[in-house]
């Protein structure tokens, strides 16, 4: 009964809380508040309003600590006995990250982390690997990191024996097999495909430029070319300068006794011959000026903003307070980022804000807000008056305790098991922070004073130093954002692979190439014919492993193109034009992304029939190369720059187009297609191909497309190439 009270009184507590928290979030929370005094209970020992309930103080936080061992290599061993269930963790953090990378293969300690565990051990390959350890129920798992590279393990205690020798065996002998490194690089290029394709993505990444500097390890990116340039012999060569006993921190945390697993340990590791040390990386920090700076994303209708200035590291003597002053005033729904910006000015979708912390290098400051386009500069300067009215006076007392309460109490789950605080001090072994840093936390944040939160709010936030980011649709904001301030605009291109190529660029027209382009011309009917065409309906059946999928296709040249593809799930319409891109099933409609976009926008610029039309055009050059065989057939090569869209054609004796190259990025990033084409027929006059063959290299095979039907000039319906309106 005692037990269903206190359950009772608990969740009334919790209910009232909340209420309370809705209630206080109608004032201005910059106003001074205090804390709501205890009314007096009717009936001696019934509590009849949630303050009467006596909520104890936080016992004294006292976790587990760890045996810590330093072996005659150098190797710092944590070990922590927990005997809860029959299971064994392990983790090593290894010196050296990508913080240290070269700035040309930018990306290869990425590669190295997943390579590592992929690519298996020189004995078992990573697919064996796999059947090893799923046999066990155990995982074991690499990664690379900003500052170190990692390694871990998880099991069953009777299987630790078998999983630990696995486990040294690819610290020692990795063997970094070409078809993962492979399948590594594709799989990084399809994300450098994607990166533009939303706002919070490309936020995130021109913060970090912003923040720390444009050639700072710690904001580059990898790129097509940093990837392709990273070779296994790279991933050899950075584990054996890297992978030593001396650079690394090893804990274990499981069902053990831990004199045993010493010894275990000893004999594990102990004959291992210590290596170079590693030595810190010498990072540049150079921010880009304060100012306006901004990235034209025109498929969107709401802006991304971030404002971003250097923070501080976890050692600073400020620290607390900055947790405090960061939990009042951007770090939840009570927060007064929230409470002025979302609930009561309806600026907002998301906003936070806080001054970041490194453990050996300054984290960020960064306030962040999504908006609609239209509040974007009038949410700027919320951002901006928040900041001012966080400055001028100290926080209540209510807010002092909601986010005192909200730290701490979120904080202890952070290390609520023996392996979290066994996992925090190899972090603090790591970077040389004191082992008693987490008893620190609790304590430093509990003297953190009103005074305190006033002080480094004034100390640590100046409008004047904040690189103002926005991410949005330029043309629904542009005029009143300049009102702020002169703009920078970001160029967010993702370079391919041949941009710094010192290859020279074709700066007009061959006579060779015009010739070959025109005879081109001829071969499909002459140029009356070929500039008279407007318009292209086609049918068109597509093969590729098996399956068949009929395509509808209308062109409306220059810059229109619209596809009905047969699906198993129902049609999916796909419209691409010089001002829209999107693509459409039943009720659902969404933009294409920006790299597909721009892929068909390329496509309908190297169409053959739109580059002949263009054949006097400045902008389409045309460059006659060597003689080449395609099949039977003798073929003059021609390089074609369609309007910046390059191309490569093979033209036959005869002025038939036989087989064309280009190279686009996909979503698995650069491919370089080669397309033939054959079986010419007469469409109303217009010579036109009908089997394409189109081969990339990759693992998806061939793609053979075969044209069933084709209509010359007929009507198409402008609204098909309008967006639908979603219900």
């Amino acid at each position: 009964m005692r037990t269903k009270l206190w359950m009772a009184a608990m969740s009334a507590a919790l209910l009232l809380g909340s209420m309370q928290g809705q209630e206080a979030t109608k004032n201005d929370a910059t106003k001074k508040e205090t804390a709501p005094k205890a009314a007096p209970a009717t009936t001696p020992g019934v509590a009849t309003n949630w303050q009467q309930v006596a909520i104890p103080a936080l016992p004294p936080f006292k976790p587990q600590q760890p045996k810590r061992i330093v072996l005659a290599n150098g190797m710092v061993v944590f070990m922590t006995e927990n005997h809860e269930l029959p299971l064994l963790s392990g983790s090593a953090m290894i010196r050296g990250g990508s913080d240290s990378e070269p700035a040309d293969k930018t990306g290869l300690v990425e590669m190295y982390g997943a390579t590592w565990r992929t690519g298996g051990t020189e004995k078992l390959s990573g697919d064996q690997l796999d059947d090893y350890l799923e046999a066990r129920a155990a995982k074991l798992e690499t990664g690379g990191g900003e500052d170190s590279t990692s390694i871990s393990f998880n099991c069953l205690k009777g299987d630790f024996s078998d999983v630990l020798g696995i486990f040294v065996e690819l610290l020692r002998n990795p063997a970094f097999r070409e078809d993962k490194l492979a399948l590594a690089k594709k799989q990084m290029n399809s994300s450098i495909s994607r990166r533009n394709d939303e706002t919070e993505e490309i936020a995130s990444m021109q913060q970090d430029l912003l923040g720390y500097g444009r050639k700072s390890a710690y904001a580059v990116v990898p790129e097509y070319a940093t990837v392709a340039a990273v070779t296994r012999e790279d991933l050899l060569q950075w584990h054996k300068k890297h992978v030593s006993p001396n650079n690394i921190i090893f804990g274990v945390a499981g069902d053990f006794d831990a004199k045993e697993m010493e010894a275990t340990l000893r004999k594990a590791f102990g004959e291992w011959p210590k290596g170079e040390a590693v030595a810190p990386a010498k990072v540049t920090i150079a921010p880009e000026k304060p100012g306006i700076y901004l990235v034209d994303k025109n498929d969107v209708n709401q802006s991304e903003v971030r404002m971003i200035a250097l923070g501080i590291e976890k050692k600073n003597p400020d620290y607390f307070a900055l947790q405090v002053m960061n939990e009042i005033f951007g770090g939840g729904f009570s927060s007064r980022l929230f409470s002025n910006l979302r609930t009561k000015a309806g600026l907002a979708y998301s906003v936070s804000g806080r001054v970041g912390s490194g453990w050996d290098h300054p984290g960020l400051t960064v306030l962040e807000i999504g908006t609609k386009s239209e509040t974007t500069t009038e949410a700027i300067r919320g951002l901006w008056q928040q900041v001012d009215e966080l400055k001028k006076s100290a926080p209540s007392e209510v807010e002092m305790k909601r986010a005192k309460d909200a730290i701490l109490n979120s904080f202890i789950f952070n290390f609520d098991t023996p392996s979290k605080v066994l996992k925090e001090q190899e972090i603090y072994e790591f970077y040389g922070y004191p082992s008693n840093f987490l008893e620190q936390y609790r304590a430093g944040v509990e003297k953190v004073t009103p005074a305190d939160v006033q002080r480094v709010s004034n100390k640590y936030l100046h409008k004047e130093e904040f690189k103002v980011l926005v991410v949005g649709n330029a043309s629904e904001f542009e005029k009143q954002l300049a009102e702020l301030g002169p703009i920078t605009p970001i160029d967010i291109t993702i370079p391919t692979p041949d941009t710094k190529s010192d290859k020279a660029k074709p700066t007009g027209s061959t006579a060779e190439g015009k010739a070959a382009v025109a005879r081109v011309m001829e071969a499909m009917g002459g140029a009356a014919k070929v500039n008279s065409v407007k318009t292209l309906h086609q049918n068109i059946s597509l093969s590729q492993q098996g399956q068949d999928i009929k395509i509808d296709q209308s062109i409306v040249y220059p810059d229109k193109l619209a596809q009905k593809i047969a699906l198993p799930q129902g049609e999916l319409l796909q419209v691409v034009t010089s001002t829209a891109a999107f693509m459409a099933m039943g009720p659902q409609v969404r933009d294409l992304p920006p790299s597909q976009r721009a892929r068909e926008t390329d496509g309908m610029k190297r169409d053959f029939l739109n580059v002949l039309q263009h054949i006097n055009d400045p902008k389409f050059t045309f460059t006659a190369g060597n003689k080449e065989k395609i099949g039977d057939s003798e073929a003059t090569v021609v390089e074609v720059n369609a309007e910046g869209s390059e191309t490569r054609w093979w033209v036959g004796a005869d002025g038939k187009l036989l087989q064309e190259q280009y190279s686009e990025v996909g979503q698995q990033g650069p491919a370089t297609l080669t397309m033939k084409y054959s079986e010419w027929k007469s469409f109303d006059g217009l010579q036109y191909p009908t089997k394409y063959e189109v081969a990339s290299g990759g693992p998806g095979g061939a793609v053979t497309m075969t044209l069933d039907a084709m209509q010359v000039n007929a009507t198409v319906d402008p609204k098909l190439f309008e967006k639908p309106q979603q219900p």
